[in-house]
């Protein structure tokens, strides 16, 4: 029997036209099982994102497909849980009823094809609980992608590489094998502390082909420099293992004198960035995160490169 696929879709209300784009996307699958989504409305009264989504919201619809009648359905919850990104996703993860639930941003946009490759890849590998695909990255007029090199990622890989092809609006899995850990502080690297956790149970099936589009020109995470220290000790604290490998932990001390460096604290920038030249002579990070403490480079104008190069910092 072809499996129904719940998802969740958390937004503030403050992108309309790309939380539209990003319902229709994945009503539009060409999968034959039913597709139900749930819009998880965070920190605002979902009466606002119900009359965006008015026309929408026609309750359960039933579309043809190839001959076959297939279910699609909207709905439009309130945030339960704790307040932010991670409370969210569990939220309309406890909402859903699917076989399978998958994750996508408010502004992210799902490609033809994606939730077919993924069930289909699932199928294929015995015991496989979670599945990944490869990313289209755009930024401004830019579109970039991002691709992972495997069809299989181990833990090892995400310990070495934070992978930004794992993406959170690339996520599929077995409902109730996973939730968001709400702990994470502001809500940040929720998504990779979860892929971590899904690839230590299996390694996690990925569909090497660019079936998201990932925008990340309004981005509400990429700039909160304090939260994104936060998560990322945090991260530290929870995987100690990130610490073991030099590559792994290189980039991780150099993304941390980055963000230290934007806030202005010079001296705590100069120690991640002595960290990560420690762990790893070679390790692009610390160079930067040092020109910007010293002012030579602002720390946006630097994201505003790496992004036009579909990376981040």
């Amino acid at each position: 029997m072809t499996q129904s696929v719940g998802v969740v879709i958390p937004t503030r209300g403050r992108r309309p036209d790309q939380l539209r784009s990003a319902t229709r996307a994945a009503l539009g699958q060409d999968h034959s099982g039913a597709v139900e989504v749930v819009v998880v409305v965070d920190g605002v009264d979902p009466v606002l994102v119900t009359d965006q989504m008015a026309d929408l919201l026609a309750g359960r619809a039933l579309t043809e497909r190839r001959g076959e009648v297939v279910s699609r359905s909207v709905r439009v919850v309130a945030n339960r849980l704790c307040p932010g990104l991670p409370g969210a996703r569990n939220t309309g993860i406890a909402a859903l009823g699917t076989d399978l639930v998958a994750f996508c941003d408010d502004d992210d946009q799902w490609l033809p094809g994606k939730v077919a490759a993924q069930v289909a890849a699932l199928e294929a590998v015995p015991g496989a609980e979670f599945s990944s695909t490869a990313i289209e990255v755009e930024y401004g007029s830019r579109r970039v992608v991002r691709l992972a090199g495997t069809e299989l990622i181990t833990r090892a890989h995400l310990v070495r590489s934070r992978m930004v092809m794992v993406h959170s609006s690339t996520f599929l899995f077995r409902r109730g094998a996973f939730w968001a850990d709400e702990s994470a502080p502001g809500g940040q690297n929720e998504d990779w502390d979860l892929a971590l956790r899904a690839a230590a149970r299996h390694p996690i099936v990925h569909v090497d082909r660019p079936l998201v589009r990932v925008r990340w020109g309004d981005s509400l995470y990429a700039t909160r420099w304090a939260d994104r220290i936060a998560g990322l000790e945090w991260m530290l604290a929870r995987h100690p293992d990130l610490a073991v490998d030099p590559r792994g932990a290189a980039r991780v001390y150099g993304q941390l004198a980055f963000h230290h460096a934007a806030l202005g604290r010079r001296r705590e920038a100069g120690r991640w960035a002595w960290r990560a030249f420690a762990a790893r002579h070679g390790e692009p990070r610390a160079p930067i995160a040092l020109a910007v403490a010293a002012g030579l480079v602002s720390a946006q104008a630097v994201l505003s490169t790496l992004h036009h190069r579909g990376h981040g910092i």
